[in-house]
């Protein structure tokens, strides 16, 4: 990037700020309580992504099949994603295994998710893991960009899907789907 160009142009996707961050834990229902009886955060809609769910998944460019159990709820207006491992090879393993589990990534939303990824190829930023066709009417994208070396984090691309799938679980029991 020269200095005469801005971030602003290179991934303009950026300007619409953090919409998620995510951490990667080892027991994701120990972890759910934890957050909702000290904290009061939830309530929290958990899901299993990999198949049947996500239709079409990839890892370093490469079909895959892979899997994670995710648990989502909200701090404020900012969206918590809890992740704990499954199957398969995952850039979730890949970093349990370089850093212990943790703080993974920053989810930010995209409209059209090629156009976003074109803009981060052109910027050096390579797609590391997707997966495709979640959402209740087989819409909905997420991708992984390799930027960890550069900003010390990874970032997640994130075209909501239109609909969600109902929830395997929501926690507290009761609580509001």
């Amino acid at each position: 990037m020269s200095e005469n160009q801005s971030v602003k142009t290179i991934l303009p996707f950026l300007q619409n700020g953090i919409a998620q961050i995510a951490l990667i834990v080892k027991d994701i229902e120990k972890t759910v309580e934890n957050y909702w009886k000290l904290f009061g955060i939830g309530p929290w809609h958990f899901y299993t992504y990999g198949k049947p769910l996500v239709k079409k998944m990839s890892y370093h460019g490469q079909l895959s099949d892979y899997s994670m159990r995710v648990a989502l709820s909200y701090i404020g207006s900012m969206r918590i994603e809890l992740i704990e491992l499954g199957e398969g090879n995952t850039i979730y393993q890949d970093f349990v295994d370089e850093h212990g589990f943790g703080a993974h990534h920053f989810g930010v939303l995209v409209d059209d998710m090629q156009e976003a990824i074109r803009q981060a190829e052109a910027a050096g930023f390579k797609m590391i893991q997707d997966g495709a066709g979640f959402g209740a009417d087989g819409d909905g994208h997420y991708a992984y960009l390799d930027t960890e070396e550069a900003i010390g984090t990874t970032i997640e691309l994130i075209q909501r899907p239109k609909g969600r799938a109902m929830p395997e679980k929501v926690y507290p029991p009761g609580g509001k789907s």
